[in-house]
């Protein structure tokens, strides 16, 4: 997750063409990017993207010096975890790591790690250059012993890099798997140790809102086996972090939290819940395939918990997300199960929550590739992925997509946020052909 500095600028009558210039060209070595800096201190505007961090190799720099989330065991064709192919090609030598059995057109195979500083700064880049604001880096409640001993490199990469480029960052706690009788203390005890110890709120680019720091808490009310159950233990939480702790919360729960249904417990203790959060972020992954659905879902769905947010006083963040794909992670589900449709079905979605009210968004994910819904730059055909084996690649819908395709549209989503062009529920990119790109 990523956060920003915000730098100002004050024009003042009678300047000469070369101070605006040179003002520029300053604020350019900060990192702000090509238009603008991301301001920190709050969300109005924004568009967000979860950032994992977790994939790991061995070599790597990183402790376990282990392959992490790539595949389950070493990688081969029959044991990889992620659907869609990153690009590589811009990362540096030391943020690579080789595939083995499998090549690309006969040469060698990489996919990255994210320990090396290199391979975040990169990504951070591409959030500043594609007008993205920053990211919530996801910080699992049952990794934070193994990220502590890895020196919390990856937190620390982040903040820096975020610093660097003009973004914005904040820690999302994910409750998966979360143990009861320990939660409360865990999470207290490691906030305590981002903020003392490594002093993360320090950082201008640490978002926040209302004029206090932002924390995310995902996993709140949902009503599977793997969260969380008791309300009175999901209150707590909220109430230390935002009675003790002194932060906005922003709380990562189901897609049915309003009316208790669908994923959501429907147990009426988590109505206090939701009611007690600053931001309500719902859950909205794989709930819905199809345009039609999508718009659907403003209805029943967006506008509802707009208005009712409102009622109560709160922020709402819709999450939206570009297509939905874990064969190789679950090899008993179709591949490409949720279509992106060359970027409408994203847009679509980023359309509604604008013109249904909402003023800020989350992307679901930055490079989220086991899923198939990271938005980064990604291998644009089948022939630019390792063979054997299965790949989601830009093509898959049969559109020729540039390997930026969803980074460029990431921007006008952006842009649209922040009222710097139309709402519009047409998608305003068109891919690029030899016809309309000159060549």
């Amino acid at each position: 997750m990523s956060q920003s500095r915000a730098y100002a600028v004050h024009r003042v009558a009678g300047r000469t063409l070369f101070a605006v210039a040179l003002c520029a060209s300053f604020l350019i070595s900060l990192g702000t990017g090509p238009g603008y800096a991301a301001k920190a201190s709050d969300l109005h505007g924004k568009v967000l993207v979860g950032y994992q961090g977790w994939f790991r190799c061995p070599g790597d720099g990183s402790p376990k010096d282990a392959w992490s989330h790539w595949s389950k065991g070493a990688p081969a064709p029959e044991t990889m975890s992620v659907d869609l192919y990153p690009d590589t090609s811009e990362l540096k030598a030391d943020s690579r790591c080789l595939l083995p059995g499998v090549t690309i057109g006969g040469k060698p195979a990489y996919v990255f790690s994210s320990f090396p500083k290199d391979t975040v700064e990169k990504h951070f880049e591409w959030m500043r250059s594609y007008e993205i604001d920053g990211a919530l880096l996801q910080r699992f409640i049952n990794s934070i012993a193994p990220q502590q001993a890895e020196g919390d490199t990856v937190l620390k990469n982040v903040r820096s890099a975020a610093e660097a480029n003009g973004r914005v960052f904040a820690v999302e706690y994910d409750l998966s798997g979360a143990h009861p009788q320990t939660a409360l203390q865990e999470l207290q005890d490691d906030w305590k140790y981002l903020t003392g110890t490594l002093k993360i709120t320090s950082s201008p680019a640490y978002l926040k809102d209302h004029g206090k720091p932002v924390v995310a808490i995902w996993g709140l009310g949902f009503g599977d086996a793997s969260h969380l159950q008791d309300p009175a233990l999901g209150l707590a939480i909220v109430k230390w972090f935002k009675d003790t702790a002194h932060v906005r919360v922003m709380g990562g729960v189901p897609a049915g939290w309003r009316t208790l249904s669908a994923n959501s417990s429907s147990n009426p203790g988590w109505t206090a819940v939701y009611s007690a959060l600053d931001i309500v972020q719902p859950w909205t992954v794989g709930r819905y395939r199809t345009l039609e659905s999508a718009d659907q879902w403003k209805d029943t769905h967006l506008i509802p918990d707009l208005a009712l947010t409102r009622e109560r006083g709160q922020a709402y963040m819709p999450v939206i997300f570009p297509g939905f794909s874990w064969h190789n992670l679950n090899r008993n589900t179709a591949e490409n199960q949720i279509p992106r449709l060359g970027g409408k079905f994203l847009w679509r979605q980023a359309y509604n929550a604008k013109s249904a009210g909402a003023t800020f968004v989350k992307i679901a994910m930055f490079d989220e590739v086991n899923e198939g819904t990271a938005i980064f730059k990604a291998a644009s055909s089948r022939k630019d992925a390792p063979e054997p084996g299965y790949w989601l690649t830009l093509d898959a819908d049969g559109e020729d997509l540039p390997n930026d395709w969803y980074l460029r549209l990431a921007a006008a989503i952006s842009r649209m946020f922040r009222g710097t062009a139309t709402t519009a529920p047409e998608m305003p990119l068109v891919a690029p052909t030899p016809e309309n790109s000159g060549k």
